[in-house]
């Protein structure tokens, strides 16, 4: 498979080039600018990732059960990476899509298959969290069990969506500037159409629900619990409703220009967009790979502790912590037990 070019000035105009049944749209200076950011996130992404599971792998008090959705998204964040964000560096170097059609098939379904895992594992740690602090079924403790059934529904829900593609229920196509592969959400055809709809529901409006879901009732809780625990659990209310803003405003930042773009193409088809507003919604999903080990693991004064010296090969610029970290956790056990006399049936 090869790029259909007439000559060489051609290729380097600001002129859309013709690959694949499909359309470059980026001119090379653009395809080599996206392919240096990527490369950037791309190094960046595998490197904390692969911190997060080796300390996980050394240290046996980071296996907890409450960790194991951590890990999972580190796995999933760096499967992404591995297969969808390295192969568009090269491919934006190159300047067109070179791994043939069977590449294609094969890069749409990895990087659905890790992305919608990772989006699940997002959801599913705003669940655990709401169990573990709320406990809305009760004194339920949340186990081992518990912990690895989730990470298993997260990779089930994805694989179950991603693979009808593969036996003729949807497609995987190029998208964005041509240089990459994903769903296809412009064919109209009704049994692509159907799967696209179902995709979309099952697979980013579900777990986008119970995030928002989850994470409200965890913060209304503790906003009550702050009413009669006082300083500590009022203090430990902030914390929590400041990392949670942050996962909220990271995911959609990486996923609604995605969906918006992709809605906006299954139902509109025929809307012409400028080659920025198609190329950038598909990149900042992927950059979610560098947004969610930043706030869901290093956030994490646990995993801190033992990511940041095997980063800088022993050091720790902030020694101090440890203090700090003590009292942060007397704080949110003090709000956690109040929020169980609360919640907890008489």
């Amino acid at each position: 498979m090869a790029l259909v070019q007439d000559d060489p000035e051609h290729l380097n105009s600001s002129s859309v080039h013709s690959f694949y049944g499909r359309e470059v749209l980026l001119p090379r200076a653009g395809l080599a600018t996206l392919s240096a950011v990527m490369a950037v996130f791309s190094v960046t992404a595998v490197l904390l990732n692969s911190t997060v599971i080796a300390v996980t792998l050394r240290h046996r008090q980071l296996r907890q059960p409450l960790n194991f959705a951590l890990v999972n998204l580190a796995v999933a964040d760096l499967g992404t990476t591995l297969t969808g964000a390295v192969p568009s560096v090269v491919t934006n170097a190159v300047g067109y899509y070179i791994a043939g059609r069977v590449g294609c098939v094969l890069e749409g379904f990895c990087v659905s298959l890790f992305g919608i895992t990772a989006l699940c594992t997002v959801a599913l740690i705003a669940v655990e969290r709401l169990f573990v602090v709320c406990k809305p079924l009760g004194t339920i403790i949340f186990q081992k069990k518990h912990a690895v059934m989730g990470v298993a529904a997260s990779w089930l829900w994805s694989l179950l969506w991603n693979t009808p593609p593969l036996f003729g229920w949807g497609n995987y196509e190029l998208e964005g500037a041509g240089t990459s592969c994903g769903p296809d959400w412009q064919n109209r055809d009704p049994s692509n159409f159907s799967y696209i709809i179902c995709y979309f529901l099952l697979c980013f409006a579900v777990p986008f629900l119970m995030i928002v879901v989850s994470y409200s009732w965890l913060l209304w809780t503790l906003r009550k619990v702050a009413k009669v625990g006082g300083r500590s659990a009022a203090k430990a209310e902030t914390r929590v409703a400041w990392m949670v803003v942050m996962m909220v405003v990271a995911f959609l930042v990486s996923w609604m220009p995605y969906a918006t773009l992709a809605l906006t193409v299954v139902f509109k088809p025929d809307v012409n967009f400028s080659p920025l507003v198609k190329v950038m919604p598909i990149y900042m999903a992927k950059s979610s790979t560098i947004y969610n080990p930043m706030i869901y693991i290093y956030m994490n004064k646990q995993f801190r502790t033992y990511a940041v010296p095997f980063l800088l090969c022993g050091r720790n610029p902030w020694p101090s912590e440890e203090e700090e970290d003590e009292e942060a956790t007397t704080e949110v056990q003090t709000a956690v037990s109040h929020v169980n006399n609360r919640v907890s049936p008489e």
